[in-house]
């Protein structure tokens, strides 16, 4: 399979902060990589610099076989970019604001625009003004601006951030169909839970890249099990079992407590740990791992 992304030690510093930190990553072409972090990790640093737009400080990248300094225009003739701020005309409508973009990639092709609205579910709004679509439309509407030339690469930066979780739900669903056509997607996002929609994925902290596998992959490094712990009450229990041996980390869940810890840990001696303290141990199974577990874990060193 054809790489569409490969960078050799990419570093970026901003005066004495480093950005993004040696960075060796490879997708294949096909794959939608989610590209994992919270806020400041690196995630846009990194797809700025693989868009051309800013020049690494160290290292090198290619993207779909061209050097991203050297052959930046070629880069971005073939890429697709959504970024945080949706770069819309407010008060365009949606097919002027598609229809413009498309001009901007050199399509001239009215039927190419048709085919994008329609695949994006926008026909239905295409003479509305964009100032006056949900935050979910505006999205999709960003999205077709990306790819109305027909990349074969599309990079979305953190697009659900700020979208409720209906549209969230329903995005990821358009960039399964995009997936589906052939094009390589990287998507930087802060929630935890998109990266189950994704083929692969990179855990991004502080400028470095803690693992990149596949979900599922990324799963089994998480040193110990998840386990769901009911007690009452839960801010003292989550106290005491943030000291016991082994305990990996302790987070409210809800009504509940997720505990990750090694699979062997004894119900039995946590109960008799948190009863020596008058609290109640209701219940205590496994839990299934999530990729929040494992990059909370990859974060602190574990």
């Amino acid at each position: 399979m054809n790489t569409a992304i490969q960078t050799w030690q990419l570093t970026r510093r901003f005066g004495n902060f480093v950005a993004v930190d040696h960075l060796d990553l490879e997708v294949r072409a096909g794959e939608v990589l989610g590209y994992l972090g919270p806020n400041g990790s690196g995630k846009t640093t990194t797809i700025r610099m693989l868009l051309g737009l800013l020049h690494p400080s160290e290292g090198r990248a290619e993207v779909l076989g061209y050097d991203v300094v050297s052959n930046a225009e070629q880069v971005r003739a073939r890429s697709g970019y959504m970024s945080q701020k949706f770069a819309l005309y407010n008060d365009l409508t949606v097919l002027e604001n598609l229809t413009f973009y498309a001009g901007v990639y050199g399509v001239n092709d009215h039927g190419r625009v048709k085919d994008v609205l329609d695949l994006l579910g926008l026909a239905q709004h295409q003479k509305e003004r964009t100032q006056n679509l949900s935050a979910g439309w505006r999205q999709r509407l960003a999205l077709a601006t990306a790819i109305v030339h027909q990349p074969g690469l599309l990079f979305l930066d953190e697009p659900t951030s700020g979208v409720d979780p209906v549209a969230r739900r329903a995005f990821w669903d358009l960039i399964y169909e995009l997936a589906e056509q052939g094009i390589t997607i990287m998507v930087s996002t802060h929630y935890m839970d998109e990266a189950e929609y994704c083929t692969v994925v990179g855990i991004m902290r502080d400028g470095k890249l803690l693992a990149l596998a596949e979900p599922n992959q990324l799963k089994q490094l998480l040193p110990g099990q998840a386990w769901e712990v009911v007690t009452r009450p839960l801010l003292p229990a989550m106290e005491i079992l943030e000291r016991l041996p082994g305990i990996v980390r302790v987070s409210l869940a809800g009504n509940h407590l997720r505990v990750i810890a090694p699979a062997t840990l004894d119900p039995a001696e946590v109960s008799r740990h948190l009863l020596a303290a008058g609290i109640h141990l209701e219940s205590m199974a496994p839990g299934v791992t999530m990729i929040e577990d494992v990059f909370t874990a990859l974060a602190a060193g574990n």
